[in-house]
Protein backbone atom coordinates (compact mmCIF):
# COMPACT_ATOMS: atom_id res chain seq x y z
CA UNK A 1 0.00 0.00 0.00
CA UNK A 2 1.60 3.16 -1.31
CA UNK A 3 0.80 6.35 0.20
CA UNK A 4 -0.77 9.29 -1.61
CA UNK A 5 -0.06 12.75 -1.53
CA UNK A 6 -3.23 13.35 0.22
CA UNK A 7 -2.29 11.16 3.08
CA UNK A 8 -1.15 13.33 6.27
CA UNK A 9 2.70 12.67 7.18
CA UNK A 10 3.24 11.48 10.95
CA UNK A 11 5.44 14.12 12.70
CA UNK A 12 7.25 12.83 15.90
CA UNK A 13 7.00 14.67 18.72
CA UNK A 14 9.26 16.25 21.13
CA UNK A 15 6.99 16.76 24.84
CA UNK A 16 9.09 14.31 26.70
CA UNK A 17 12.05 16.03 25.80
CA UNK A 18 10.75 19.73 26.16
CA UNK A 19 10.03 18.92 29.53
CA UNK A 20 12.94 17.24 30.55
CA UNK A 21 14.92 20.45 29.41
CA UNK A 22 12.74 22.68 31.31
CA UNK A 23 13.90 20.24 34.72
CA UNK A 24 17.13 20.60 33.69
CA UNK A 25 16.18 24.43 33.16
CA UNK A 26 14.67 25.00 36.91
CA UNK A 27 17.29 22.38 38.66
CA UNK A 28 19.79 24.90 37.45
CA UNK A 29 18.40 28.39 38.09
CA UNK A 30 17.52 26.81 41.78
CA UNK A 31 20.98 26.03 42.18
CA UNK A 32 23.09 28.69 40.46
CA UNK A 33 20.06 31.49 42.93
CA UNK A 34 20.79 29.24 46.13
CA UNK A 35 24.49 29.17 45.24
CA UNK A 36 24.17 33.44 45.27
CA UNK A 37 22.32 33.19 48.32
CA UNK A 38 25.16 31.06 50.10
CA UNK A 39 27.73 33.29 48.99
CA UNK A 40 25.83 36.25 50.52
CA UNK A 41 25.09 35.02 53.45
CA UNK A 42 28.80 35.43 54.87
CA UNK A 43 29.15 39.00 53.23
CA UNK A 44 26.24 40.15 54.47
CA UNK A 45 27.09 38.90 58.02
CA UNK A 46 30.54 40.81 57.90
CA UNK A 47 28.96 43.50 56.83
CA UNK A 48 26.21 44.28 58.91
CA UNK A 49 28.69 42.88 61.86
CA UNK A 50 31.27 46.18 61.16
CA UNK A 51 28.55 48.51 60.61
CA UNK A 52 26.61 47.46 64.33
CA UNK A 53 29.95 47.06 65.74
CA UNK A 54 31.57 50.04 64.08
CA UNK A 55 29.17 52.97 63.53
CA UNK A 56 29.35 54.16 67.50
CA UNK A 57 33.05 55.21 66.73
CA UNK A 58 32.04 56.38 63.18
CA UNK A 59 29.41 59.18 65.21
CA UNK A 60 32.22 60.60 67.43
CA UNK A 61 33.01 63.89 66.55
CA UNK A 62 36.48 63.16 66.63
CA UNK A 63 36.76 60.18 64.80
CA UNK A 64 38.25 61.85 61.63
CA UNK A 65 39.84 64.91 63.01
CA UNK A 66 41.99 63.45 65.79
CA UNK A 67 44.27 60.81 66.51
CA UNK A 68 45.08 58.42 69.37
CA UNK A 69 47.94 60.25 70.87
CA UNK A 70 48.04 60.90 74.65
CA UNK A 71 45.37 58.83 75.26
CA UNK A 72 45.44 55.59 78.09
CA UNK A 73 44.04 52.40 76.27
CA UNK A 74 40.93 53.23 78.58
CA UNK A 75 40.24 56.31 77.57
CA UNK A 76 37.76 57.02 75.21
CA UNK A 77 37.08 59.56 72.18
CA UNK A 78 40.13 60.13 70.06
CA UNK A 79 40.23 59.45 66.12
CA UNK A 80 41.18 57.73 63.25
CA UNK A 81 42.80 60.96 61.50
CA UNK A 82 46.54 59.42 61.85
CA UNK A 83 45.76 55.95 60.26
CA UNK A 84 43.92 56.98 57.37
CA UNK A 85 46.03 59.94 56.54
CA UNK A 86 49.02 56.94 56.91
CA UNK A 87 47.02 54.17 54.73
CA UNK A 88 45.89 57.04 52.03
CA UNK A 89 49.61 57.73 51.82
CA UNK A 90 51.36 54.44 51.47
CA UNK A 91 48.34 53.20 48.81
CA UNK A 92 49.32 56.04 46.55
CA UNK A 93 52.90 55.99 46.60
CA UNK A 94 52.31 52.26 45.85
CA UNK A 95 49.61 53.28 43.24
CA UNK A 96 52.24 55.48 41.53
CA UNK A 97 54.93 53.01 40.82
CA UNK A 98 52.77 49.66 40.33
CA UNK A 99 50.21 51.64 37.97
CA UNK A 100 52.66 52.19 35.08
CA UNK A 101 54.42 49.07 35.56
CA UNK A 102 51.08 46.68 35.24
CA UNK A 103 49.81 48.96 32.40
CA UNK A 104 53.33 48.28 30.22
CA UNK A 105 53.74 44.77 31.27
CA UNK A 106 49.53 43.66 29.85
CA UNK A 107 50.57 46.49 26.32
CA UNK A 108 53.71 44.11 26.08
CA UNK A 109 52.17 40.25 26.43
CA UNK A 110 48.57 41.74 24.67
CA UNK A 111 50.31 44.22 21.51
CA UNK A 112 53.89 43.29 21.07
CA UNK A 113 54.86 39.98 22.73
CA UNK A 114 54.70 36.53 20.84
CA UNK A 115 52.77 34.50 22.69
CA UNK A 116 55.32 31.42 21.95
CA UNK A 117 58.31 34.15 22.24
CA UNK A 118 60.65 32.65 25.51
CA UNK A 119 60.12 36.19 26.90
CA UNK A 120 56.26 36.17 26.70
CA UNK A 121 56.35 32.65 28.63
CA UNK A 122 58.39 34.01 31.19
CA UNK A 123 56.89 37.14 31.93
CA UNK A 124 53.56 35.16 32.02
CA UNK A 125 54.96 32.63 34.26
CA UNK A 126 56.33 35.27 36.71
CA UNK A 127 52.95 37.50 36.68
CA UNK A 128 51.34 34.12 37.72
CA UNK A 129 53.37 33.74 40.60
CA UNK A 130 53.25 37.32 41.87
CA UNK A 131 49.39 36.37 42.09
CA UNK A 132 50.10 33.80 43.97
CA UNK A 133 52.63 35.09 47.09
CA UNK A 134 51.24 35.65 50.64
CA UNK A 135 52.23 39.47 51.55
CA UNK A 136 54.35 38.05 54.23
CA UNK A 137 56.52 36.81 51.97
CA UNK A 138 56.32 39.80 49.81
CA UNK A 139 57.19 42.05 52.73
CA UNK A 140 59.84 39.27 54.16
CA UNK A 141 61.42 40.04 50.73
CA UNK A 142 61.35 43.90 51.08
CA UNK A 143 63.10 43.67 54.63
CA UNK A 144 66.04 41.37 53.38
CA UNK A 145 66.75 43.94 50.14
CA UNK A 146 65.66 47.27 51.06
CA UNK A 147 66.64 47.48 54.92
CA UNK A 148 68.86 44.31 55.82
CA UNK A 149 70.95 45.06 52.33
CA UNK A 150 70.58 48.71 51.41
CA UNK A 151 70.58 49.49 55.12
CA UNK A 152 67.39 51.75 54.78
CA UNK A 153 65.07 52.16 58.00
CA UNK A 154 61.90 50.76 58.91
CA UNK A 155 59.55 53.20 57.32
CA UNK A 156 56.31 53.72 55.20
CA UNK A 157 58.33 53.71 51.54
CA UNK A 158 58.80 50.02 52.60
CA UNK A 159 55.79 49.06 53.28
CA UNK A 160 54.70 50.88 49.76
CA UNK A 161 57.13 48.72 47.83
CA UNK A 162 55.82 45.29 49.81
CA UNK A 163 52.64 46.83 48.62
CA UNK A 164 53.87 46.90 44.73
CA UNK A 165 54.94 43.69 44.24
CA UNK A 166 51.12 42.44 45.38
CA UNK A 167 49.35 45.25 43.34
CA UNK A 168 51.49 44.58 40.08
CA UNK A 169 50.11 41.37 38.89
CA UNK A 170 46.28 42.37 39.44
CA UNK A 171 46.92 45.23 37.54
CA UNK A 172 48.55 43.04 34.88
CA UNK A 173 45.74 39.98 34.92
CA UNK A 174 43.19 42.84 34.66
CA UNK A 175 43.91 45.02 32.42
CA UNK A 176 45.35 42.09 29.88
CA UNK A 177 42.19 40.75 29.85
CA UNK A 178 40.49 44.18 29.25
CA UNK A 179 42.89 44.48 26.20
CA UNK A 180 41.97 41.32 24.69
CA UNK A 181 38.42 41.81 24.55
CA UNK A 182 39.01 44.98 22.35
CA UNK A 183 38.32 43.84 19.33
CA UNK A 184 40.76 43.45 16.42
CA UNK A 185 38.62 44.99 14.00
CA UNK A 186 39.32 48.41 15.26
CA UNK A 187 42.83 47.38 15.97
CA UNK A 188 43.17 46.52 12.03
CA UNK A 189 40.98 49.87 10.53
CA UNK A 190 43.66 52.20 12.41
CA UNK A 191 46.60 50.30 10.95
CA UNK A 192 45.04 50.04 7.26
CA UNK A 193 44.89 54.07 7.63
CA UNK A 194 48.46 54.23 8.65
CA UNK A 195 48.18 55.21 12.02
CA UNK A 196 51.51 53.42 13.99
CA UNK A 197 50.95 50.37 16.15
CA UNK A 198 51.94 52.64 19.04
CA UNK A 199 49.39 55.54 18.62
CA UNK A 200 46.79 52.93 17.67
CA UNK A 201 47.24 51.75 21.01
CA UNK A 202 47.18 54.76 22.72
CA UNK A 203 44.16 56.44 21.08
CA UNK A 204 41.88 53.31 20.29
CA UNK A 205 42.68 50.48 22.30
CA UNK A 206 43.53 52.04 25.64
CA UNK A 207 40.65 54.65 25.35
CA UNK A 208 38.31 51.56 24.47
CA UNK A 209 39.24 49.20 27.24
CA UNK A 210 39.84 52.26 29.93
CA UNK A 211 36.65 51.49 31.98
CA UNK A 212 37.36 47.96 32.60
CA UNK A 213 40.94 49.32 33.30
CA UNK A 214 39.97 51.67 36.08
CA UNK A 215 38.23 49.20 38.49
CA UNK A 216 40.44 46.51 37.85
CA UNK A 217 43.10 49.01 39.14
CA UNK A 218 40.86 49.49 41.81
CA UNK A 219 40.51 46.55 42.64
CA UNK A 220 43.98 45.61 43.07
CA UNK A 221 44.43 49.05 45.56
CA UNK A 222 41.25 47.84 47.77
CA UNK A 223 43.07 44.21 47.94
CA UNK A 224 46.59 45.72 49.45
CA UNK A 225 45.11 48.65 51.51
CA UNK A 226 44.18 46.21 54.02
CA UNK A 227 47.31 43.72 54.12
CA UNK A 228 48.45 44.00 58.16
CA UNK A 229 51.82 41.14 57.13
CA UNK A 230 53.88 44.27 55.59
CA UNK A 231 52.99 46.94 58.41
CA UNK A 232 54.18 44.47 61.29
CA UNK A 233 57.54 44.25 59.42
CA UNK A 234 58.65 46.89 57.75
CA UNK A 235 57.43 49.73 60.20
CA UNK A 236 55.99 50.13 63.64
CA UNK A 237 52.79 51.76 64.85
CA UNK A 238 52.79 55.21 66.02
CA UNK A 239 49.41 56.33 67.57
CA UNK A 240 50.19 60.13 65.90
CA UNK A 241 50.26 61.46 62.41
CA UNK A 242 53.48 60.73 60.68
CA UNK A 243 54.04 62.46 57.21
CA UNK A 244 57.61 61.30 56.76
CA UNK A 245 57.37 58.19 54.00
CA UNK A 246 60.88 57.41 54.39
CA UNK A 247 61.27 57.77 58.71
CA UNK A 248 59.86 56.83 61.50
CA UNK A 249 56.39 54.85 62.59
CA UNK A 250 53.26 55.17 60.58
CA UNK A 251 49.75 54.29 61.66
CA UNK A 252 47.22 52.62 59.54
CA UNK A 253 43.64 51.15 59.67
CA UNK A 254 45.14 48.06 59.60
CA UNK A 255 47.80 48.74 62.12
CA UNK A 256 45.01 50.28 64.55
CA UNK A 257 43.43 46.89 64.17
CA UNK A 258 46.49 44.91 65.03
CA UNK A 259 47.77 47.46 68.20
CA UNK A 260 44.10 47.31 69.60
CA UNK A 261 43.83 43.70 69.62
CA UNK A 262 45.88 43.64 73.29
CA UNK A 263 43.73 46.15 74.56
CA UNK A 264 40.54 44.64 76.65
CA UNK A 265 39.01 47.38 77.11
CA UNK A 266 35.99 48.81 75.91
CA UNK A 267 37.37 51.61 74.12
CA UNK A 268 40.27 49.24 72.42
CA UNK A 269 37.55 47.24 71.37
CA UNK A 270 35.63 50.73 69.95
CA UNK A 271 38.77 51.21 67.73
CA UNK A 272 38.91 48.04 66.19
CA UNK A 273 35.60 47.92 64.52
CA UNK A 274 35.58 51.50 63.91
CA UNK A 275 38.55 50.92 61.79
CA UNK A 276 37.60 48.29 59.92
CA UNK A 277 34.23 49.95 58.78
CA UNK A 278 36.48 52.75 58.52
CA UNK A 279 38.52 50.76 55.58
CA UNK A 280 35.42 49.31 54.16
CA UNK A 281 34.01 52.44 53.48
CA UNK A 282 37.03 53.99 52.24
CA UNK A 283 37.37 50.72 49.82
CA UNK A 284 33.85 51.37 49.03
CA UNK A 285 34.69 54.71 47.91
CA UNK A 286 37.59 53.90 45.91
CA UNK A 287 35.03 51.45 44.28
CA UNK A 288 32.23 54.00 43.34
CA UNK A 289 35.36 56.36 42.29
CA UNK A 290 36.11 53.77 39.54
CA UNK A 291 33.00 53.57 38.15
CA UNK A 292 32.18 56.85 37.84
CA UNK A 293 35.36 57.55 36.24
CA UNK A 294 34.80 54.59 34.03
CA UNK A 295 31.30 55.25 33.10
CA UNK A 296 32.80 59.07 32.05
CA UNK A 297 35.46 57.54 30.27
CA UNK A 298 33.28 54.91 28.33
CA UNK A 299 30.70 57.92 27.44
CA UNK A 300 33.63 60.39 25.97
CA UNK A 301 34.62 57.55 24.07
CA UNK A 302 31.58 57.02 22.16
Amino acid sequence: MTATLDTPVKTPTFRGVGTRRRITDLVATVMVTLAVLVALVPLLWVLLTAITKGLPALTSATWFTNSLSGLSASAPGGGIYHALVGTIMQGLVASVMSIPLGLFVAIYLVEYADRKSPLARLTTFMVDILSGVPSIVAALFIYALWITTFGFPKSGFAVSLALVLLMVPVVVRSTEEMLRIVPQDLREASYALGVPKWKTVVKIVLPTALPGIITGIMLALARVMGEAAPLLILVGYAPFINFDLFNGEMGTLPGVMVAEMSNPTEAGTNRIWGAALTLILLIALLNVVAKVVGHFSQIRTK
